[in-house]
């Protein structure tokens, strides 16, 4: 019996006072703001009342420490899957900042509907929505919960709703720890909701990373 919603929800807060941008970095973990705003993540999922019937995490730490209020509520053990994971960027490791103010990178942003600084858009698309499609095959009935970052929750929005995928990622709208949710209808996916259980006030790290 195949799911019946699927929630994409992003990691909380993570602790990062240089202001990096991590990307894929190793041993970024939640501040403690951001495992507050797992588990309101959690708790506004089973606020809805719905049986959850799996959960997945991306292998970055940020994501898989966001599943584990999941997981304890709802007493499952999170599947990691490689294609929820954030996008590859050139400026991984830098104060972004800092970078575009250097003339040699800005050959990085000659294609920006690619994009030209890392993983093209259509790639991000086709993996996050690969992971959708298997997991809602596979659940056993209920709903499914995947713990993914801000660019891939993102761009599925984008793709599902048959928007242009190319964007200013300023503009996003994919709070820490938000939850988008959709529903699969023969074989079209369709964006049912989209909450921010978890207040980012005083938050230092809410930006597109």
């Amino acid at each position: 019996m195949p799911a019946t919603r699927l929630h994409l929800v992003r990691h909380g807060e993570v602790h990062n006072p240089a202001r990096v941008l991590y990307g894929r970095l190793p041993d970024y973990h939640l501040s403690t703001a951001g495992r507050r705003m797992a588990q309101a993540a959690a708790d506004h999922v089973a606020a809805l009342d719905r049986p959850v019937a799996a959960l997945y995490s991306s292998p970055l730490e940020r994501a898989q420490e966001s599943s584990e209020p999941f997981a304890e509520r709802f007493d499952l053990v999170p599947e990691i899957d490689i294609r929820i994971i954030e996008p590859t960027n050139v400026f991984e490791g830098t104060q972004m900042r800092r970078s575009l103010m250097n003339p040699l990178n800005w050959w990085h942003l000659r294609q920006p509907s690619v994009p030209s600084w890392g993983e093209p858009y259509s790639s991000i698309a086709e993996r996050m929505l690969s992971a959708m499609g298997e997991a809602w095959r596979t659940a056993d009935g209920g709903d499914v919960v995947m713990v993914s970052h801000q660019a891939p929750i993102w761009i599925t929005h984008l793709r599902v709703a048959g928007l242009p995928l190319r964007h200013d990622p300023r503009t996003r709208r994919c709070a820490l720890s938000s939850v988008t949710s959709f529903e699969l209808v023969g074989d079209v996916w369709r964006e049912v909701a989209y909450a921010e259980p978890a207040t980012t006030e005083g938050a230092v790290d809410v930006g597109a990373v």
